[in-house]
């Protein structure tokens, strides 16, 4: 049985925190997106008072990313919000993630939701806000920060305006031109782009057999090439851009988006009435810390690399499920040392690898004689089912173990939804607490932590340990059976026992 509900987020005068200018944490956006707004609901579900800074006005309405892989539907799942998703959402279990390659969706992967959710970034930030904002916290709009200074109690932020704000703490999630990095100087090293491509939301007059046909012919060749049906009369259109500007910021125009349909279909699809449109680049970049004393990076802001894969949008929104409870750990002061910092060390790492794999799927989608070698050897290789589940587990982050040492194989990766005799076990972890899944029948004790970590003695039949000790964010911190082992490791992920 479980020993107490999940708490309810806590205001900020039930937390005991003392507050610095009235608030704990800020986190600017150059525009509203999900790894802020994921952050922010994060924060205020364990009673951390956040403000966000936003310097549009309004939201774009905009959707670059059109997904969500399964480890992000896996934290909505953690936090109750799956529901909401995929009552706007539509799962696909297809091939085709990784470069464009392999015909079928992977069997036996380590996962209670196999499949992609196809769903609006639109809709995913304003789902994240809704849940932000229901728990409480601010979104102050038209607010763009222009400078940052710190010391050893806080933060202040300086605005267009004049305003001076002050907080203990300030996350950047401002996008890959970071205000905050470069304000913080911390450095942004990497490839720039080689190639560039164009994208935007617009109708066409073009007959949808003429459409099919065009663009069968042309992706023999060139991938970076297509337009998909959104609904409403509106089209995705994506075509490689004639070379890489030198201002990516300036929007390209219709007539740059005709000429170069023309130039590779020989058709134009009479393209007219643009929602928006937009240029992206090849670049590849890692901050070289994600930290710098009270401000830290998440999101594009701290890694940028290309779309393929779709794994930018999901990649910040797991840093900010990583950073969240790490950070209000340490404003409401039972954070163990290092615990902030692990966040740079277990997130650098993976945001390296997500780079490395979409370099590679760069050059598998380039049109050179070479590359275009070795993406034919790599699709026979994806016919294999263990090729094929590795690469899309990788695209999809459910791969991820950080380096806790060495131990039993779970140790460090992120824990499957298992199915319990009383409930699942995602359905346990909406309190955003540890959780140790005890399944020697109570023998464990939480004595000095029960504050901070849920006590559950049930049994499941997909789970072969005695127990497992799991972080808020889902990692497992710890295997086995042993109190005094079990001891060691609460107090190095949750601090000091409660007097």
């Amino acid at each position: 049985m479980r020993q107490g509900p999940p708490r309810p987020a806590q205001s900020p005068a039930e937390t005991g925190i003392a507050e610095i200018g009235g608030w704990n944490v800020r986190r600017d956006r150059g525009r509203r997106g999900p790894t802020g707004m994921m952050l922010a609901g994060e924060l205020r579900l364990r009673g951390v008072r956040v403000a966000v800074l936003e310097r549009l006005a309004e939201p774009t309405g905009q959707s670059r990313a059109l997904g969500i892989h399964v480890r992000s539907i896996e934290l909505m799942d953690q936090r109750g919000l799956l529901e909401r998703f995929l009552s706007l959402g539509q799962k696909y279990e297809t091939g085709g993630f990784f470069a464009g390659l392999g015909t079928s969706w992977p069997t036996r992967m380590d996962t209670a939701h196999g499949y992609v959710l196809a769903i609006p970034q639109s809709e995913t930030e304003r789902l994240l806000t809704e849940h932000a904002t229901e728990l409480g916290t601010e979104i102050r709009r038209g607010c763009e920060l222009v400078g940052l200074s710190q010391d050893d109690d806080g933060v202040t932020a300086e605005l267009a305006d004049g305003t001076l704000l002050r907080s203990r703490y300030l996350v950047g999630c401002d996008g890959g031109r970071s205000t905050v990095r470069k304000l913080l100087g911390v450095g942004f090293p990497g490839e720039p782009s080689r190639t560039e491509t164009l994208l935007g939301e617009m109708e066409l007059t073009a007959s949808a057999q003429e459409l099919a046909a065009v663009m069968a012919e042309v992706r023999k060749t060139h991938f970076r090439f297509g337009a998909m049906p959104l609904g409403n009369g509106a089209f995705r259109v994506i075509v490689p851009a004639e070379r890489v500007a030198e201002d990516r910021s300036v929007p390209p125009t219709l007539d740059e988006f005709k000429d170069q349909l023309r130039k590779f279909a020989g058709t134009d699809f009479g393209v007219h009435s643009p929602r928006w449109l937009s240029r992206f680049g090849d670049a590849t970049r890692l901050a070289d810390r994600y930290r710098a004393g009270r401000a830290l990076l998440a999101g594009d802001a701290a890694h940028i690399h290309p779309p393929t894969g779709g794994q930018g949008l999901n990649l910040g929104i797991q840093d900010a499920f990583n950073l969240g409870w790490k950070l209000a750990a340490e404003v409401r002061g039972w954070a163990p040392e290092g615990l902030l910092d692990s966040y740079h060390a277990e997130r650098r790492p993976v945001a390296a690898a997500v780079l490395d794999n979409t370099r590679a799927q760069t050059e598998l989608l380039r049109s050179e004689p070479g590359p275009q070698a070795v993406r034919r050897l790599v699709e026979e290789l994806m016919d294999f089912d263990d090729v094929n589940r590795y690469l899309i587990e990788k695209i999809t982050a459910i791969s991820v173990r950080y380096d806790f040492g060495d131990g039993h194989e779970l140790l460090g990766r992120r824990l499957r939804d298992v199915q319990l005799k009383r409930a699942r076990l995602y359905e346990l972890m909406r309190g955003g607490r540890g959780l140790l899944l005890d399944q020697t029948g109570g023998r464990l004790s939480l004595a000095g932590w029960a504050d901070r970590v849920d006590h559950v003695v049930d049994v499941s039949e997909e789970l072969d340990v005695p127990a497992v000790l799991l972080r808020p964010d889902g990692h497992v911190a710890w295997v086995g059976e042993d109190q005094e082992e079990l001891l060691s490791r609460l107090q190095k992920w949750f601090g000091t026992a409660a007097g």
